[in-house]
């Protein structure tokens, strides 16, 4: 009998599915997830069940949604009697790891988001989500000189470097051990990157000038929205191409017949439709980049709906050598509660995506937003309120819970 693939998932944070060479940004310089992307599948329609950290989180772990999952509230733990990926695979002869920003554990509201305070969080290790080794930090959004603790050092220890790096570095050495053992492996390494502070040192990658930034055709031109938008992006972009290298370096270090998907838990609206970070229902946060490299598998384009919420099945049928029981002609996306931070979306929403279309309902139930994606990518025209459209958004409505 053949030995079970060993299984690396790359989680980043905030970056747009958009966002990567392959994927026709000029302004992303990504030349290793565009080498990466030719030796795998490209879920081009992939999209976050939430597109919000702790929700979204919780679900690619779980492969269940907010809030059934646990996790109602921005500021709610994932908890510990939850089943997660590691317990899946775990159970399947397989030893697991954790690397980098955990994002569901335990925190205190009056705890500054950024910072020493955050970054030094305690998990619990019964609140590690069944990893054997742990080695990470909650949150705190130091991209530069990180705090990790876990299952080599109970107290956290602040570890030099870009974040990225310094990451990708310590679940690189793991893996190699894990490697020569007689178990096979299954690791995820979640990176803050390229998640704001965008000001923040790159790992010395000079950022562009904002005027250089070339901006999508949906964010407004000549204000203060287009300031900020080429501002932020402009250092977005820095901490792209820097993450971009240290994992190039990672993939580098493993075998090659490793399975290996690179991901984000959502991204950000950066100015398009005038909005700014995520929790909204439009592309820019909501969809996401998934590729999927697998041994035998060929290199293509799916441009079918997915969901991160959908990631442990297809893991799973890989392993047991099945077909996914997933049905992916539609991926549900939501909002299940309102985080009360600057610039977020500002409602409870619901909806579904296909690979063609999209439709958002408010919480009550009435449609707020409906696009035609194929035909309008920029989603510049929302069609809700068009009276012949009522059957097909009927047909869309009942996929929703």
């Amino acid at each position: 009998m053949s030995r079970l693939p060993n299984i690396l998932w790359i989680v980043t944070t905030q970056w747009r599915a958009s966002a990567c060479g392959y994927a026709g940004d000029v302004n992303a310089r990504t030349p290793c997830l565009d080498a990466l992307a030719k030796q795998s599948v490209n879920y081009a329609q992939a999209v976050t069940p939430h597109p919000f950290g702790p929700f979204a989180r919780a679900a690619l772990l779980t492969g269940v949604r907010s809030p059934q999952n646990g996790v109602r509230d921005y500021f709610d733990a994932l908890p510990a009697s939850e089943r997660t990926i590691a317990h899946e695979v775990g159970e399947r002869g397989y030893a697991t790891a954790f690397f980098g920003k955990w994002g569901v554990g335990r925190r205190d509201p009056r705890v500054p988001l950024v910072g020493e305070a955050a970054a030094k969080v305690i998990v619990p290790p019964d609140e590690r989500g069944g990893f054997e080794m742990w080695d990470g930090f909650e949150g705190g959004f130091l991209l530069n000189d990180p705090w990790f603790h876990g299952t080599g050092s109970p107290e956290p220890v602040k570890v030099e470097g870009y974040q990225s790096d310094v990451v990708c570095e310590r679940a690189a050495e793991w893996a190699r051990g894990a490697t020569s053992g007689d178990r096979p492996w299954f690791a995820v390494v979640s990176l803050e990157a390229p998640h704001p502070p965008y000001a923040a040192p790159a790992a010395g990658v000079t950022p562009r000038a904002p005027d250089e930034i070339i901006l999508g055709g949906n964010a407004p031109r000549g204000g203060e929205v287009e300031a900020k938008a080429r501002a932020e992006l402009a250092g977005y972009y820095a901490h792209i191409e820097a993450t971009d290298r240290a994992l190039g370096k990672l993939v580098a270090a493993l075998d090659r017949d490793t399975v290996i998907v690179f991901t984000s838990v959502h991204g950000d609206m950066h100015g398009a439709h005038g909005l700014f970070r995520k929790g909204w229902p439009h592309e820019e946060s909501v969809r996401v980049p998934l590729l999927v490299r697998a041994p035998g598998e060929a290199p293509r384009r799916e441009d079918v709906a997915v969901s991160l919420a959908d990631l442990s099945e297809l893991m799973l049928a890989k392993i047991e050598n099945r077909k996914s029981k997933i049905q992916n002609h539609s991926a549900q996306i939501s909002m299940p509660s309102v985080v009360v931070l600057p610039h977020q979306c500002d409602r409870v929403w619901r909806g579904v995506r296909t690979s063609a279309r999209k439709l958002v309902l408010n919480e009550d139930g009435s449609p707020w937003l409906f696009f035609d994606l194929e035909n309008d990518p920029l989603e510049m025209t929302n069609l809700a309120g068009e009276s012949a459209r009522a059957e097909e958004i009927a047909a869309l409505r009942a996929q929703i819970d």
